[in-house]
């Protein structure tokens, strides 16, 4: 083998490789990629060579691994289309890992194109080189690996380019690995490539027969029509919704509340919109005298775990439905999970449902939804009441005054832990901002690399809320931002000095307080300005509350990188979502 190899012509090794890595390029484009995320490095110089001559690639450079797979990430979540990125070989194709998990759970189209050694360096010492064949098991959607290059499989280029497309982009989307062995040169000229399929033709493609999720199976729209009619029912709508003007006609149809999240894009339904349910259903009368018989859940479940645990004790018929048939049923309630696009199916119900059983003036849903109508009024002001009797930042104001800083058409990145919920929880609903989060595996790693790439996907003004611990746990998302040609993003980070979340859990009543600071509240005392400043951002520190929504607005109306920093106290926020709840919950009694 060593002889073999002794006697390759370094002129062919070089331009196999460099035709090999033009040619997937030329086939992602074809089918539709835009954006490459090349995180630099010696084995991977093919690739970042021939992404970077390609025409119609946007390429953005990353020094580290982990935050380059999560720009790489958020540019796939919100344009909807698979990004590639491109590691070298050895530990740097391991800190991809984290995003891929992420892209596997929350349906999120990437390619990882991951830079390796060839045979002939495996186990035997060479530097930079591990097994990188099992690195994401469990979570690809599919792996390849082709070995090195040297034109006699050329043939099989353009194939294996789109396929790695097909599958990210199947049902459900997801992450591939292509693991791509090159021997040097790593620099070489490139060839003439494998001719190309005609315009609108690609190398290779999946064909599903039957089932499409945006049309409903007849006889189980007829089923489902048949088991909601009459009934007093509920619509929870979480992230994954495509057609919401179906959600709404079966909203209006059977006079139902729709409990939705900010991700759902169902926060806009009118009177059927429930906006503050977590707040609600913490009030035992009102969950004891406001008993479903029916709840479509669409799409992922809302983070609030109050939800959550509501649903896991009904006793109701209980449908998941979900475009890609995916299972969120942590309480095992479900009767049965629906493989479809939430909206249309919903709207496919409206249709069905028999003829005087959907709502009118005199069926008893209109009393039934009347119900959860005023119970959200009441929440509402009882919120905004209670909120505004407090003249320093509290983290429940500062989410609802981001959200609505955020200028018409803009986007919300919201980051895991306590931003999420804050967010669904007392936001007042803006149905021309869209919203993202990271909500596959529900972590803080990556938020704001994530947002960073969706600020560049969109190419709107986005705002990210988030965290000081996840800020600093992707701070490096940062490297290079400030330079980003057309970048708007405006990072609003509430400073508790530690795990502000920890503070609502068990922990923190039953563990001594020295050893819950050390091990739960972790403060760190970073100073977040410097650190924002160090990467060229600006940098806006707030300390009067009134004061958020007037910085985060001034920010995105100048575009370019801004940080606003926002000190709160971690017990004194607990102190307060107290406060809210229990406003809300003497509110409701007093309301009836």
């Amino acid at each position: 083998m060593l002889s073999s190899l002794g006697s390759m012509d370094p002129h062919v090794v070089g331009t196999a490789n460099a035709t090999f890595c033009a040619t997937l390029m030329d086939e992602f484009v074809r089918l539709g990629v835009t954006d490459v995320v090349v995180c630099p490095g010696s084995r991977s110089t093919p690739l970042a060579l021939a992404a970077a001559a390609a025409p119609g690639l946007r390429i953005h450079v990353h020094h580290d691994e982990r935050s380059g797979a999560f720009l790489a990430l958020g540019l796939a979540l919100a344009a909807g289309r698979p990004t590639v990125v491109v590691t070298t070989s050895g530990t740097a194709a391991v800190e991809l890992h984290p995003a891929i998990v992420e892209a596997h759970h929350a349906h999120v189209p990437l390619i990882a194109l991951t830079a390796d050694r060839p045979p002939e360096l495996q186990d035997v010492g060479a530097p930079q080189t591990i097994d990188q064949t099992q690195l994401y098991r469990n979570v690809l959607r599919w792996f390849a690996q082709p070995g090195p290059p040297d034109g006699s499989d050329r043939g099989s280029w353009r194939s294996l380019a789109a396929r790695a497309h097909e599958e990210a982009m199947g049902s459900p989307p997801g992450p591939v690995q292509l693991n791509l062995a090159f021997r040097e040169p790593l620099a070489g000229t490139v060839g003439k490539l494998p001719e190309a399929r005609h315009v609108g033709e690609q190398a290779w493609r999946r064909h599903l027969a039957g089932h499409r999720a945006d049309q409903p199976d007849a006889t189980m729209v007829e089923a489902l029509a048949s088991g909601c009619a009459g009934k007093q029912g509920v619509i929870v709508a979480g992230a994954g919704i495509d057609d919401h003007d179906g959600v709404e006609l079966l909203a209006q149809t059977m006079a139902w509340p729709v409990l939705a999240d900010g991700r759902s894009g169902c926060r806009n339904l009118g009177d059927h919109t429930i906006a503050h349910f977590d707040p609600i259903l913490r009030h035992q009368p009102f969950v004891e005298t406001t008993r479903p018989q029916v709840v479509l859940r669409l799409g992922a479940l809302p983070a609030s775990k109050v939800l959550a645990d509501w649903l896991g004790h009904l006793d109701a018929w209980q449908v998941g439905i979900d475009a890609h048939g995916s299972v969120y049923d942590p309480h095992h309630r479900l009767a049965s999970v629906v493989h479809a696009e939430p909206g249309a199916l919903a709207r496919a119900i409206a249709s069905a449902v028999p003829p005087g059983s959907a709502y009118d003036s005199t069926h008893s849903n209109a009393r039934w939804l009347r119900r959860w109508v005023n119970a959200d009024a009441v929440a509402a002001e009882s919120i905004r009441a209670t909120l505004a009797s407090h003249a320093e930042p509290t983290e429940p104001q500062i989410a609802r005054d981001v959200l609505a800083a955020v200028p018409r058409g803009g986007v919300l990145v919201a980051s895991s832990s306590m931003p999420v919920r804050d967010l669904e929880w007392f936001g007042v609903p803006r149905p021309d901002v869209t919203m993202f989060a990271n909500r596959g595996a529900n972590g803080i790693d990556g938020v704001v690399s994530t947002a960073v790439g969706v600020a560049l996907a969109t190419a709107q003004p986005t705002v990210l809320l988030i965290g000081d611990v996840a800020f600093l746990h992707d701070s490096n998302g940062l490297l290079g931002a400030a330079h980003r040609d057309g970048l708007s993003l405006t990072v609003v980070v509430v400073d508790n000095d530690g795990g502000g979340i920890f503070e609502f859990l068990p922990q923190a009543r039953h563990v001594q307080r020295v050893t819950f600071e050390q091990l739960f509240g972790t403060p760190h005392g970073v100073d977040i300005g410097a650190l924002a400043r160090v990467h060229r951002a600006t940098v806006h520190e707030v300390v009067e509350a009134s004061d958020v929504a007037e910085v985060v607005g001034t920010a995105t109306k100048a575009g370019g990188l801004h940080v606003v920093h926002v000190r709160t106290d971690r017990q004194a926020n607990v102190r307060v979502h107290a406060e809210v709840n229990d406003n809300v919950a003497q509110a409701l009694f007093r309301a009836g």
